[in-house]
């Protein structure tokens, strides 16, 4: 089976799927060519050869139906763990498949990082992959003999079908704040797709299925009538949370908190820095509870964790006078969160170099800004800027400055080198946005970019005269 015509062999089926930019019916007749015999569309083609055609009324969804037949139900003979959210899905989904792999059970990971067997990392692409390679990991993951499997679950993966037909076991929920609104229109929009992953799991209570909710956010309430099986809360503020951190301390190196559970209170020391953190840890200690994981084994594996790439990842700096962060805050929550995380930690004064997206939600941007505004000085910058121009991505951003401390810089590298220029000792540079990535989109082309390696070129410069 094949969406792209350039992977088409002999006696393949390919699938018309229409994208962002390209649509999948015009390259119906080179699919032919390179041997398809079987084409699924949602109109009939003018195509010269043999192929049959089978016409269905959305492609989108008809390929999850199939890629799960193809594969043979792959997602039935593993425990599978489905996180959504706005944010925090990336460090709960690390986080279990390390405590898992730490608990002796081979796992597999499919999210923003990449795709993970047992520890080795490949690269793919999109939060949640389409629904036919999708189903290609789940069936390389269990072929490698994984006994569970963490995926992250976008909003977009879950209205456009791309996680059709998997059968998940346990559905965690992290929280909801502004996103994808070029794409949802709506907060309820955008709510009721997360609330999808809950009622996808089902009505069969032969099933043990379990749902994780995060009780200080009110999303929880609404999700909670979406699924008939058992459900785990956790929070902070939340007194009747089943999971609930108290007595949180913030230290230069890590977060000591009580963990209040079903089982007793059990002390924690976690390496990840932050509030969101403890939100974080949370969400996987009850996912795991859930399916009869011991808490001391559990709480163990917790505490061995080290930083997830990417997430609140402090930057070695060796002998540089500065502290570098780097975080993949891309929204007014998570950017507000973030800047909280690294309080702590500074010493004089904060600098916060924002940026966003262009060609997409425009309408978060000002609010963006504004929770940066707490940083003493900010870079205002592009974040993969496609299409949309400088200008217009910073102008919208400086709408939301609450203070006139700030730079606004287009480019991304020169904004990361103004931060540092503007550094003096003590101070800590919060650089948000790519996190984890090592590239810039401008127009369709990646281009290689790192926040941390800009940054400790352009300080070295700097400070080691």
């Amino acid at each position: 089976m094949a969406i792209d015509s350039r992977n088409v062999e002999e006696k393949c089926v390919f699938i018309c799927i229409k994208g962002y930019t390209v649509d999948g019916h015009d390259y119906a007749q080179q699919a032919v060519n390179s041997g398809a015999t079987v084409i699924i569309t949602e109109r009939p083609l003018q195509l010269e050869g043999n192929a049959a055609q089978v016409i269905v009324k959305n492609t989108d969804r008809a390929i999850g139906l199939l890629a799960n037949r193809f594969f043979d139900y792959p997602s039935n003979d593993l425990t599978m763990i489905g996180v959504t959210g706005t944010n925090g899905k990336t460090t709960v989904a690390n986080m279990l498949e390390k405590m898992l792999l730490g608990l002796g059970i081979k796992s597999a990971l499919k999210g923003t990082i990449g795709f993970d067997i047992n520890g080795t990392l490949y690269q793919s692409s999109n939060t949640t992959s389409d629904a036919l390679s999708t189903q290609q990991m789940i069936f390389r993951a269990k072929s490698e003999n994984c006994r569970a499997m963490v995926m992250e679950v976008s909003s977009h993966g879950l209205v456009l079908g791309r996680v059709a037909g998997i059968d998940f076991d346990v559905a965690i929920f992290t929280n909801l704040t502004q996103d994808h609104l070029d794409f949802h229109k709506t907060m309820e929009n955008y709510g009721n797709a997360k609330g999808m992953l809950f009622a996808q799991l089902g009505q069969d209570l032969t099933k043990d299925k379990h749902v994780v909710l995060n009780s200080d956010d009110a999303w929880s309430e609404k999700y909670e009538y979406l699924t008939p099986f058992p459900i785990w809360t956790y929070g902070l503020k939340d007194e009747k949370a089943d999971f609930r951190g108290i007595n949180v301390e913030y230290h230069d190196e890590h977060t000591a908190f009580t963990m209040v559970t079903p089982d007793g209170d059990y002390p924690v020391e976690l390496k990840l820095l932050g509030e969101f953190n403890v939100y974080n840890a949370l969400a996987a200690v009850a996912a795991l509870y859930a399916k009869g994981y011991a808490l001391p084994e559990v709480i163990e594996q917790l505490e061995s964790l080290t930083a997830i790439k990417g997430r609140m990842e402090r930057v070695p700096t060796g002998d540089l006078p500065i502290d570098i962060f780097i975080d993949y805050a891309h929204t007014p929550d998570a950017i507000e969160k973030a800047i909280d995380a690294a309080m702590p930690y500074k010493k004089n004064k904060m600098i916060f170099v924002i940026g966003t997206g262009g060609n997409r939600d425009k309408s978060k941007r000002p609010d963006m800004a504004r929770k940066a505004s707490k940083a003493e000085y900010v870079v205002l910058t592009t974040d993969d800027p496609r299409y949309e121009a400088y200008d217009s991505i910073m102008g919208d951003l400086e709408k939301g400055m609450e203070h006139s401390n700030y730079a606004c810089v287009g480019d991304r590298e020169e904004a990361v080198r103004h931060a540092v220029q503007m550094a003096e000792e003590g101070d800590l540079i919060l650089f948000a946005g790519k996190g984890h990535e090592n590239y810039q989109i401008i127009e369709n082309t990646k281009y290689p970019h790192s926040d941390a390696e800009i940054a400790l070129d352009e300080a070295t410069k700097k400070f080691m005269k």
